[in-house]
């Protein structure tokens, strides 16, 4: 890198409060005509001030004509002045420490006034014009000072615009950050779970490295890089640690940061990050969230007006296409919606490579769990691989606040170091919210909420499409009154038919648990009636499950550009994709509902269990439906409110705890009695 660009505004050294000698002189020359504009303010004032100095007390004609006729005025210092007629008195009054006198004038009074003064003193009066210099500095003298001010910010923004900083010129400075290993810390040490991205990336940084291995056999650096995939999947944290592995410029900025409240800066910023870039080469240009600004052109709703976001996009296109071969500059974008960028920006000779940043499996996630459980004190309990496997869909961002929410939660406590209860805790917090253990309900809507839990329950367990069941509970939980968490055995690429078979069976089996016993239903279904309905509605749309639909895609392309929904189907095939929503839907409903009548002992025994206990694992859960007992204590009992002894499978079916004798706190959440 040059002297020049090591000096530069961007790469200057924090640590550095004085500066680099390339950058002295700018300042002296701030400082200089700041001096001359403060020169002549003080000159104005001054001359202000000289004029009005000593004016003496002002007095009305009256007074004046009285004093001259008393003589107590000497005649030969009377004298016409442009803001008044002004003498001298022979003898000073006592309270005026000035012996001048003057009679204000205004330019209507004036020619009054001075004929009196003639004839008062029969023409003995003296004439005295302001001076020329006084009446130009008092007309002229502000626009001067004006005018002078914004040649001076004019002048210091064209400076700015070529050497950087500045008040106007700054606005078209491209507003990247450049980053090294030093100041992000980050390596490929620190990103798991995304092995395919790594190793492209990993190519990348060994052509930069050394170009030569590459172009032996006629081979060409790429020119852009773009990262997709879905939010907190480690697209930033890759790019981070590109910017600590390759020993080159890191040229870091997101696309938000191009679009500015003037029309063109856009464009200006895009032209300067890619001069800079240049003269640094080679070096590597990140653009996070580049659909802020490479949206496909000619949607939405702009009417055909002048459209910032297009000329920016037009000035990337331009400066990324007028690369060299041997420029080495590579730049590399992130964004969670590939499909809205504009087919020019991803098409070979641009974007050269597009690499997919997926949710990670479950060699991934444990691979990201023990990266980031190695800042935390961890308990001989904790099994990882069960986390991992108890977080499908979870992405890295996800997992990492597993690990963070853990630890908080063990610090709580007071604990040495962070059990597998908390992190399963943690896991439940981070994907439903966190559980209102204080809250107090109704007798009557705890058992709606047991019910409509051991419904789902007792389905989740005994459909074998269905995934494994993994604890049920009915403390509330975000927006929720209660959950049934299922436990899934590998990480599911697709969805089968049979899966979603038995999936919306589980869902509708917490409505009709409750309406069963409670002879009523709730509103407490809404969630389960919305998601029943969108997997049906999926399954004819966009997967071609229906028979009568046959396998054709209704769902339309989601760009996101109107308001107008897509709709890309008659009014007929609407009708039968409304019919075939309501077939799937009570076909399910009806299953689900035969199935619960037929094992109803199973959910009486699962929703009694929940009202003393609260919260039942997978095995519990079986052992009830096998018509076994469980042999554990109450949240009562281990608070010592009442002996320990389990109380009959009679007893369990006719006293239903109320929420004073038994609070709304999970067995499992108490600290170990070890």
């Amino acid at each position: 890198m040059s002297e020049k660009k090591q000096n530069s505004p961007e790469n200057k050294n924090p640590n550095d409060p004085k500066g680099n000698k390339p950058n002295a002189p700018a300042p002296k020359q701030g400082k200089g005509m700041f001096g001359f504009f403060a020169i002549m303010l003080m000159v104005l004032m001054l001359v202000m001030f000289l004029s009005r100095a000593d004016q003496g007390k002002d007095i009305t004609f009256q007074q004046f004509e009285n004093y001259y006729n008393a003589k107590q005025i000497d005649p030969s210092t009377v004298t016409i002045r442009d803001s008044g007629i002004t003498a001298t008195l022979t003898q000073p009054e006592v309270d005026n420490k000035s012996s001048i006198v003057r009679v204000p004038i205004t330019p209507v009074s004036r020619e009054e006034i001075s004929r009196r003064v003639y004839a008062l003193t029969d023409g003995n009066i003296k004439e005295k014009p302001p001076a020329g210099w006084v009446n130009f500095l008092y007309v002229f003298g502000p626009f001067i000072l004006l005018i002078g001010l914004l040649w001076f910010l004019l002048a210091r923004g064209m400076r700015a615009a070529g050497g950087g900083g500045g008040m106007i010129g700054s606005f078209g400075k491209s507003r990247h950050k450049t980053m090294t290993k030093e100041m992000t810390g980050i390596t490929f040490k620190d990103v798991a779970g995304i092995e395919e991205a790594k190793s492209e990336v990993t190519e990348i940084i060994e052509f930069l490295k050394n170009p030569k291995k590459f172009t032996r056999l006629g081979g060409r650096i790429p020119r852009g890089v773009l990262l997709s995939g879905q939010p907190g999947c480690g697209k930033t944290l890759l790019a981070k640690a590109i910017a600590g592995e390759a020993d080159v410029p890191f040229f870091s900025i997101s696309g938000s940061d191009f679009v500015e409240m003037f029309v063109g800066v856009g464009a200006s910023r895009v032209r300067d990050l890619f001069k800079q870039a240049k003269e640094s080469s080679p070096c590597i240009i990140f653009l996070d969230e580049i659909d802020a600004i490479g949206r496909r052109r000619g949607g939405g709703f702009s009417g055909g007006g002048n459209d910032e976001r297009e000329q920016t996009l037009n000035a990337i296109l331009v400066e990324m296409d007028g690369f060299g071969s041997g420029d080495g500059v590579i730049v590399i974008a992130a964004t969670n919606r590939p499909d809205v960028l504009d087919p020019a920006l991803i098409r070979p000779g641009r974007f050269d490579r597009q690499i997919q940043v997926p949710l990670p499996d479950v060699a991934g996630r444990l691979e990201i769990l023990k990266v980031h459980s190695k800042k935390v004190k961890l308990g001989p309990n904790v099994d990882m691989e069960k986390v991992a496997r108890g977080t499908p869909m979870f992405s890295g961002a996800d997992l990492a606040a597993i690990i963070n929410e853990a630890a908080i939660s063990a610090t709580m406590l007071d604990k040495e170091f962070i059990e597998h209860e908390d992190l399963e805790e943690a896991r439940d917090k981070v994907k439903f919210g966190r559980s209102n253990k204080s809250r107090v309900r109704e007798k009557e809507e705890n058992k709606l909420v047991a019910y409509h839990e051991a419904g789902h329950a007792i389905l989740q367990a005994q459909l074998k499409d269905a995934d494994p069941l993994h604890k049920v509970t009915i403390i509330p939980r975000g927006n929720s009154g209660g959950a049934t968490f299922s436990l899934p055995e590998k990480d599911r690429m697709g969805y089968g038919l049979k899966w979603l078979h038995a999936t919306m069976r589980v869902i509708c089996g917490g409505r009709i648990a409750e309406a069963k016993a409670m002879d009523d239903v709730s509103s407490g279904a809404s969630s389960d009636i919305k998601q029943v309905t969108s997997l049906a509605r999926a399954m004819i749309l966009e997967w071609g499950m229906s028979s009568k639909l046959g396998f054709i895609n209704y769902a339309g392309q989601d760009t996101r550009e109107s308001f107008i929904p897509d709709k890309d189907y008659s009014d007929d095939t609407a009708r039968v994709i409304d019919e075939e929503t309501r077939r799937i839907v009570d076909e399910a409903y009806k299953d689900a509902e035969r199935m619960l009548m037929e094992d109803w002992d199973k959910v009486e025994a699962v929703a009694q269990a929940l009202l003393k206990y609260e919260t039942l694992d997978a095995d519990e859960v079986h052992k009830l439906m096998r018509g076994e007992s469980l042999q554990r204590s109450t949240v009562a009992d281990l608070l010592g409110s009442g002996p320990s002894s389990t109380p009959s499978a009679d007893s369990k079916a006719e006293s239903t705890p109320t929420p004073d004798a038994e609070p709304d706190l999970p067995t499992d959440s108490l600290p170990d009695p070890a």
